[in-house]
């Protein structure tokens, strides 16, 4: 298995991760207040990544800083848009609307970089908005106020992914301490913004404090030095395809967990916006060829 591969698998792995989170925030909503549950998260996330790498932090470069800081900055708009939109959306249409990473990341990458994306991507972007309207506009043609707030996720995750994917190309930035750091810039963050708006608060219950635990460690520390290292290995946008595994992830665990289900015009934009990935993703080109080889 090639080092590309390794990387995407892991990848898949983080995406899962991922795709609970949704559930499990609106699970530690109904004890705690947005901006503490975040600063609880990452800095859960901090303690335990610290601990365990605590040299290759001690050791971080002036760079590894620095990037850590543009990276936990991204990550506090990211997961304020997530954690107030799944308060006013719900968390299927959440998770669908964080997968058009995978069309901002090409755009930003276009606008900062000129770096020209491919011409099936305003195909790809028309197909993903008219699933995207179905998904989240009612019958007065209006989305809910969470799926205005949830498109700060997509926004800020091309961001974040174009800001790794410099860093880690950088010799002098160690991937690890990067991943481990981001958490702890988002955190210290949070904990000021829950200062400032809120009363701070711990989880109430035994469901609640497993969850955010897991929200914390797993879904925010695991997987942010997963993303840090395996994007060494990978481009920004290769990447971004990956999370679009995430609204199924998401759609799945909410049907299961939070017995939540979609209307048939939300299932059929859901699709839409699944196949406007898809598009992206694969080379049709490339397979009919195949095909015409084959005897």
């Amino acid at each position: 298995m090639d080092r590309q591969r390794k990387a995407d698998m892991m990848l898949v792995l983080a995406t899962g991760f991922w795709g609970i989170s949704n559930c499990l925030i609106a699970i530690c909503l109904r004890d705690m207040q947005p901006v503490t549950l975040n600063a609880f998260r990452f800095l859960s996330a901090f303690a335990v990544l610290g601990a365990v790498f605590h040299k290759r932090v001690l050791r971080a470069s002036r760079e590894t800083w620095r990037y850590s800081v543009l990276v936990g900055l991204s990550l506090v708009a990211i997961y304020l848009g997530a954690t107030y939109g799944v308060l006013y959306t719900s968390v299927s249409n959440a998770g669908f609307i964080g997968a058009m990473t995978v069309l901002f990341t090409p755009f930003f990458e276009f606008v900062v970089y000129r770096k020209r994306p491919d011409r099936k991507l305003g195909f790809a972007l028309a197909v993903c908005m008219a699933g995207m309207a179905l998904l989240t506009l009612n019958e007065a043609l209006r989305p809910a106020p969470g799926d205005i707030i949830c498109l700060l996720v997509p926004t800020f995750y091309a961001v974040d992914l174009m800001v790794t994917e410099k860093a880690v190309a950088k010799p002098e930035v160690d991937p690890i301490a990067l991943g481990v750091l981001q958490t702890a810039v988002a955190g210290v963050v949070m904990l000021g913004l829950s200062l400032l708006l809120e009363t701070p608060s711990l989880p109430g219950s035994p469901k609640v404090w497993a969850a955010a635990l897991f929200l914390g460690v797993f879904c925010s520390g695991i997987c942010f030095v997963i993303q840090s290292v395996e994007q060494q290995f990978t481009t920004a946008s290769h990447a971004s395809l990956i999370f679009t595994l995430e609204p199924v992830f998401s759609a799945v665990f909410a049907y299961f967990l939070l017995s939540e289900r979609l209307t048939v015009r939300g299932y059929f934009g859901a699709a839409l916006m699944l196949v406007s990935l898809l598009i992206m993703e694969l080379d049709v080109p490339a397979l009919l060829k195949k095909d015409e080889k084959a005897p």
